[in-house]
């Protein structure tokens, strides 16, 4: 089994969190747009670009899986770097799942003081030795220095009172019936004592550019004296939910049914670091979902349904006539081949989503996730494989992603994989990338995790 975990020195074509952060200026924005950049200038529509006549109309051409992958990571680098945003200064109770666009220097030493790392006493000189009647409590001033042969009682985090030896422990020392302390075993000078400055000194840089906020990170912040963490804004998503046979609530009835997009799809943005500004119900009508479209403010659209070439299949026409440039036009995958992925703007995209539920998750997988992360500047997951526990039936010519969970060092592949069924995925911890052909027992897998396998619902739904 290959571990995985956050990519470390990546070359700067597969991912290169450095160039994006260098984007993010502390500025008000006043930037020319380069007049090379591919899509035209800076928040300008882009042109349509149609195929030369002598060249085949390939508009419906599948993109290969990893491919389009790696597309959807280039526009998200692209966009970043047209957009120039300001950096954020976040209060700790928002920074959860942002990336650091300055580097965290420590503000203080840590420990700002010598410190007891223990219970017990606080001792100077050889034993026996006599103790002070009132102890060192952490949060009080700086204590009186002890004398030779002198012992005070400590709590953990107390400061150490000046010319103290050591920190014996409360389950290390005995005290006689004249009330002398005495050690049970040897006292080591400095043993159990924290000195100033062991984790840091003021103005070492504790964590670099491009780290992603965990709740470790903020707890390191704020010992280092922080208040705010200076970060990457998060990208702004919008979904559009789109069709006339969807209910909100309720039983299924009369030819409706029931929205699974409209509930899952926030939070799961929100687990891949955008902020959701709005979910909109729009109706199977074209001019409803251009002006939805084009009065969108966000850095994403993600559209849920009519990507294929139906009669309320209203996305295509809709990107042709604002002049959207088709980046992704179909993915070689199983299910939510039909998925697409549009630059209208230098620095705003749409994602088209099947509107099958777990086709519609291939799709946020594959397209969504690598533009929103390059948005954010997070690192990129380093691959990783797995055995498969058992064989599993493979597309002729497409990837197939396959819901699994992980028990031990065994993927086990989900039953419920259909492209409209989410039972399999609820209960799945990750998806088996399986190549075309399909994959026999044992065969190593790569793994996609799922945000509340690889870091648990409270750290990755921010």
């Amino acid at each position: 089994m290959t571990p995985h975990g956050a990519r470390a020195g990546e070359n700067a074509e597969d991912l290169d969190v450095e160039e994006v952060l260098a984007l993010v200026k502390n500025t008000n924005g006043n930037h020319l747009p380069d007049p090379t950049a591919r899509g035209g200038t800076d928040g300008a529509r882009v042109p349509h670009r149609p195929d030369p006549p002598d060249r085949p109309d390939t508009r419906h051409r599948a993109t290969p899986w990893a491919e389009a992958r790696a597309l959807a990571e280039r526009a998200g680098r692209d966009a970043a770097r047209a957009a120039r945003r300001a950096p954020v200064s976040a209060l700790f109770d928002t920074a959860l799942g942002l990336t650091l666009a300055a580097p965290l220097d420590a503000l203080t030493d840590l420990p700002s003081f010598d410190t007891s790392a223990m219970d017990g006493w606080a001792v100077c000189g050889p034993a026996p030795w006599r103790v002070r009647e009132e102890g060192v409590l952490a949060g009080h001033a700086a204590p009186a220095p002890l004398t030779d042969g002198e012992a005070v009682r400590i709590a953990t985090g107390a400061r150490i009172p000046p010319d103290a030896t050591a920190v014996l422990r409360s389950e290390h020392g005995r005290t006689d019936d004249k009330g002398r302390l005495y050690a049970t075993r040897d006292v080591v000078p400095g043993q159990d004592i924290r000195p100033r400055g062991q984790e840091c000194r003021t103005g070492d840089q504790l964590l670099a550019v491009g780290t992603l906020v965990t709740p470790a990170v903020l707890g390191l912040a704020a010992a280092a004296g922080y208040d705010t963490v200076t970060a990457v804004p998060r990208a702004r998503a919008e979904v559009l939910v789109l069709g006339d046979e969807l209910l909100t609530q309720g039983l299924p009835r009369d030819g409706l049914i029931r929205d699974a997009l409209g509930p899952m799809l926030p939070p799961w943005l929100r687990a891949l670091g955008a902020e959701v500004t709005a979910v909109r119900r729009i109706r199977d009508d074209a001019d409803a979902l251009h002006r939805a479209v084009t009065t969108s403010d966000a850095d994403v659209i993600l559209t849920t349904g009519g990507t294929a070439a139906g009669p309320l299949d209203h996305v295509h026409p809709t990107l042709s006539r604002i002049g959207a440039e088709l980046l992704v036009d179909g993915v070689e995958v199983r299910p939510g081949h039909p998925m697409l992925l549009a630059r209208i703007t230098q620095t705003q995209h749409l994602v088209g989503l099947p509107g099958n539920p777990l086709a519609a998750v291939s799709g946020l997988l594959t397209l969504a996730e690598p533009l929103l992360r390059s948005l954010a500047a997070r690192p990129a997951p380093e691959p990783y494989t797995m055995p498969l526990r058992d064989a599993v039936h493979g597309h002729p010519h497409d990837t197939r992603l396959v819901p699994v969970v992980l028990r031990g060092d065994e993927a086990v592949p989900l039953h419920y994989n259909g492209p409209a069924m989410l039972r399999g995925i609820a209960a799945a911890d990750a998806l088996a990338v399986v190549q075309p052909g399909g994959a026999r027992p044992g065969q190593e897998t790569e793994l996609i995790d799922l945000p509340w396998a690889s870091g648990g619902i409270g750290v990755c739904f921010t």
